[in-house]
């Protein structure tokens, strides 16, 4: 349920299956705010929360400090809100500015940051080192039978290499956010809200078979999660509204209904994430802005 004026409103409807009951349905929630890192040491503090099929690893870090994977199994993402970094793999070294997306290939790799400051970096479960330092590295023990395993996307015609790409992309009309995708993440750099939301055009809506991770990096959000009622009453969970601040992340389960509020007075910065990318987006001509490098098969 759209509002007309969001680009979302012209998606495809999904086709009506049969009712799903018995579903776990947990969201999980991180904010980093206001709790222990899980890894710390002279170069930063890191954080880490996991979802079904993914890690989110949020960084501060100090000038000079390194970021390294060994054996890395699968193409990860960096994201630089406010620094530049030096990204190392497959023999090269690429500078990336300050407000990019980066996508590594697997194997070993680094991220140097020469000024310091804030980096996210998302890895598929597979980095199981990383997973095992989630404190709720066991939340899916029990597995969500409604979430598909992860596969990755094809990969690039040229093959996997550094690949980044600037966030100062403007806004347009009928595209819904600044959206970049790779072999195993789709990233939708939201556009921000300037103080509040508009309360009169909410975007309730829900997925059916896979997570949304909503990343804030500045402000505050409201996240209204509603659990839909089933034939089972046991599915049955009163409505939640999440407050936080920032940085945070939220992990909204399938199928639950949900919109996102912007409340802080000043700048308002979220990040949509999703583990594989999303079909449906992907589809929609215009919207992802690397598509060329990343073609669906």
């Amino acid at each position: 349920m759209y509002d007309k004026s969001d680009p979302r409103a012209a998606l495809a409807p999904a086709a009506a299956g049969k009712p799903k009951t018995g579903l776990i349905a947990e969201e999980q929630l991180a904010t980093f705010y206001d709790s222990p890192p899980q890894l710390e040491d002279e170069t930063g503090r890191t954080w880490l929360v996991r979802g079904h099929n993914f890690i989110v690893a949020y960084s501060e870090l100090v000038p000079g400090a390194k970021l390294a994977r060994s054996g890395q199994p699968d193409e990860y993402v960096v994201l630089l809100p406010d620094a530049p970094a030096d990204i190392t793999a497959l023999g090269e070294t690429r500078h990336v500015p300050a407000n990019s997306i980066a996508f590594v290939p697997p194997g070993d790799s680094q991220v140097v940051l020469p000024s310091g400051g804030n980096v996210v970096r998302l890895f598929t479960v597979r980095s199981g080192d990383l997973l095992e330092l989630c404190p709720n590295a066991g939340a899916y023990d029990e597995r969500r039978t409604h979430i598909p395993e992860f596969q990755a996307w094809p990969e690039p015609a040229g093959g996997l290499k550094i690949r980044h790409y600037s966030l100062d992309v403007p806004k347009q009309e009928g595209r819904f956010g600044r959206i970049f995708r790779c072999t195993t993440f789709m990233v939708n750099m939201l556009d921000c809200y300037d103080g509040p939301r508009d309360t009169s055009k909410m975007s309730p809506h829900h997925h059916d078979d896979f997570e949304q991770c909503s990343l804030l990096l500045e402000g505050e959000y409201t996240h209204h999660l509603r659990w839909p009622w089933t034939t089972d009453l046991a599915d049955w969970k009163a409505d939640r509204a999440i407050s936080v601040g920032a940085p945070s992340a939220i992990i909204i389960p399938p199928p639950v209904v949900h919109t996102s509020r912007a409340t802080g007075p000043d700048r308002n910065q979220m990040v949509d994430i999703f583990c594989p990318p999303r079909l449906d987006f992907s589809e929609k001509p215009g919207w992802v802005l690397n598509e060329e490098d990343y073609p669906i098969d």
